[in-house]
């Protein structure tokens, strides 16, 4: 999720068979859904489907893109994918609403939620927001915002309509909005005198695990082994992603989403980000392996969002999420 935080391009298109010569024979399907338009923060999946990492481990994966209005575990405990991309909100929201939705990866160890500002305005730290208005867009009003309230004191005052569109930013140097770590300075960066303030909320203490892969219950438990192959060819599509040549996610995914704005220049930048700061190979995936999960992490989260009255306390976590198929390196 990059420029989807500034404006709304159009793909429809399905990603199946593209990239491997030939159509896959006699391998075991798996329909993957993704949160957003084929985008650099989704390169470990492109690799593995590109390079044929998912066809040497037996499957024959179809990657789904997601787009505005996805309602991305519906479409999940639907049937319509059997495995998607989500957060760590995704599956206790499901678990607080009675659906068996299971969180069984997370590819991103720091979640890419930015607050953006203007230079020379005086505010480089979330505390110096506090008392200014900021926009937020309706998801996040239920979701970080909750959490900058109580660990940054902010006000529901301060709350302005983001519409996704940076026109709006761009024309007031006094104005603050949410944004996405990996495209705020390409993005924004390109259209002001000096580079934006972005302030990563995960460097503030957000525990949010992002670009998570989650399924039902029921999917994951009767095919096992086909889950944790693809999150094993998964892994490695991220760390080759991470340390090596991203060109063949790259080609794949662009030709897909044709969009200008998610051209090589936006790739190039947003997978500079990523490994930079250290989404995908920071915190316990240094020592665990990408994807990694803990049970730490987890109850750091859910208590957090508990003392932000997101969940009820009484809410049992740990069906959420499971460390069966990660955690390599331990």
């Amino acid at each position: 999720m990059s420029v989807k935080h500034l404006f709304l391009p159009a793909c429809a298109a399905v990603i199946a068979t593209a990239g491997v010569p030939g159509a896959a024979h006699a391998l075991e399907k798996i329909r993957f859904g993704l949160n957003w338009l084929p985008e650099a923060e989704h390169c470990g999946f492109f690799y593995a489907k590109q390079t044929g990492l998912y066809e040497k481990v037996g499957l024959d994966v179809e990657l789904r893109p997601g787009g505005p209005g996805t309602n991305i575990a519906m479409l999940v405990s639907g049937g319509q994918v059997d495995l998607a991309m989500g957060t760590s909100f995704t599956t206790l929201n499901m678990v607080k609403q009675g659906i068996p939705g299971i969180t069984i990866a997370a590819y991103f160890q720091k979640d890419p939620q930015t607050l953006v500002a203007h230079a020379d305005q005086n505010v480089t730290t979330l505390e110096e927001v506090r008392g200014h208005p900021v926009m937020v867009a309706d998801f996040a009003r239920g979701e970080f915002w909750q959490w900058l309230k109580r660990k940054a004191g902010f006000e529901d005052t301060q709350l302005r309509p983001y519409t996704y569109n940076a026109a709006v930013f761009l024309s007031d140097p006094t104005s603050i909005q949410q944004g996405y770590v990996t495209s705020d300075a390409y993005y924004l960066g390109a259209q002001l005198p000096k580079p934006p303030v972005v302030m990563l909320l995960a460097d503030y203490g957000y525990p949010n695990y992002s670009s998570t892969v989650f399924g039902m219950r029921d999917f994951i438990e009767a095919k096992p082994e086909a889950v944790k192959s693809f999150i094993a060819a998964t892994s490695e599509g991220y760390q080759k992603c991470m340390t090596g040549d991203y060109t063949p996610a790259m080609e794949l995914a662009t030709s897909i989403n044709t969009d200008p704005a998610y051209g090589p220049g936006l790739w190039k930048a947003a997978i500079a980000e990523m490994r930079t700061r250290e989404l995908v190979t920071g915190g316990d995936a240094r020592a665990l392996g990408v994807g990694a999960m803990t049970d730490a992490r987890w109850e750091t989260f859910f208590k957090d969002m508990v003392a932000a009255g997101i969940y009820p306390a009484d809410l049992d976590y740990r069906k959420a999420y499971s460390l069966r198929f990660v955690n390599e390196g331990r």
